[in-house]
């Protein structure tokens, strides 16, 4: 009984439903899902290592590749972590381990198959922790296959990157993640208006597990049209970052600041996504000097990541900002 509620509040959520089951299934990636085809037909599997974007079908892949190399019994088989919430030492030599040394009984069908670790986000994972998970690699190797996954292929040590078969995924192109859009729509049977799915895929920039997720919240409002997706992906709150720039250059910081806790507290705009869209913005304006705004905001984008206090990293942003607009007058 639980496990058919289980099932059920997965289908709830489009982004599970229509998650592809099989490797020909996933949304373009043809180059990619060619070159693992065949290594999975091969009888000697290596270590895989997905990088790319959010959102454009690294997870779906792994787990595809599971269902087919394992069959019905892979999820008894696979371990699936996601780094960023253990992200440490300790998981890599408990939990990794533990799994990848288990040893399968000699009556099991698929004894001769290997395991499969399903590592995600693990560019999150500490240098140290890489260096752990290298070792195990090694030691497991007879029995298990690890497919690691990351966004930047650049915060994964070079040990892990040579025993690995690198899969670099791309952006997924506009015309694809509409027709996909539009096929869940056609089958969920919700009225959608074609410039809307524009709309999001714009919002999104490719990610198609945010597409459909901003999408599945707009039909709750009744039909996917403009006014219902602008409301999802709170278009009504990015409108005002370009707002809080023009302020923060005119000196204005005190205004400024006000519009960008207004952003943060009240439209729930995250801090990592206002500089993104005020460096979308910023190229929009066609400033005198772009480049020192890019640099600016690059540096307090680092800031932001290593877990520097957001409201005062973009408080002190605009307040560098102002010098900015003051070489002007």
């Amino acid at each position: 009984m639980s496990s058919a509620k289980k099932s059920d509040l997965s289908h709830l959520m489009w982004t599970e439903k229509y998650r592809p089951m099989k490797l020909d299934e996933i949304v373009n990636q043809k180059e990619i899902v060619r070159g693992i085809t065949n290594l999975v037909k091969s009888p000697d599997i290596p270590h895989m290592l997905f990088a790319g974007p959010a959102g454009v079908g690294k997870t779906t892949a792994a787990l595809c590749i599971a269902r087919e190399i394992l069959g019905e019994d892979w999820k008894k088989n696979t371990l699936e972590l996601n780094a960023s919430d253990e992200r440490g030492i300790k998981m890599v030599r408990e939990r990794v381990k533990e799994f990848a040394a288990s040893v399968k009984l000699a009556t099991d069908k698929d004894f001769d198959k290997p395991k499969i670790i399903i590592l995600d986000e693990a560019d999150e994972m500490t240098s140290e922790a890489q260096t752990a998970l290298r070792r195990i690699i090694e030691d497991s190797s007879k029995t298990t296959r690890f497919i690691i996954v990351c966004n930047y292929l650049s915060q994964i040590i070079e040990p892990i990157q040579s025993r690995c078969v690198v899969f670099r995924f791309t952006r997924l192109p506009k015309d694809d993640v509409i027709d996909y859009l539009k096929m869940i729509c056609e089958k969920e049977k919700v009225k959608y208006d074609e410039r809307a799915l524009a709309q999001i895929y714009d919002s999104t920039g490719g990610d198609l597990r945010h597409s459909i997720n901003v999408m599945q919240a707009a039909a709750g409002m009744g039909s996917i049209n403009i006014a219902n997706v602008s409301t999802a992906i709170g278009l009504s709150g990015r409108s005002k970052v370009s707002e809080v720039l023009k302020l923060a250059l005119a000196g204005k910081f005190h205004d400024a600041r006000a519009k960008l806790l207004e952003l943060t507290q009240v439209y729930g705009m995250s801090e990592s996504d206002f500089l993104k869209y005020a460096s979308q913005e910023a190229y929009e304006m066609k400033l005198d000097r772009p480049e020192e705004l890019a640099e600016l905001m690059a540096e307090y984008d680092y800031r932001l990541s290593t877990g520097a206090h957001p409201e005062i990293q973009l408080a002190a942003l605009l307040a560098q900002m102002g010098k900015i607009g003051s070489k002007k007058n």
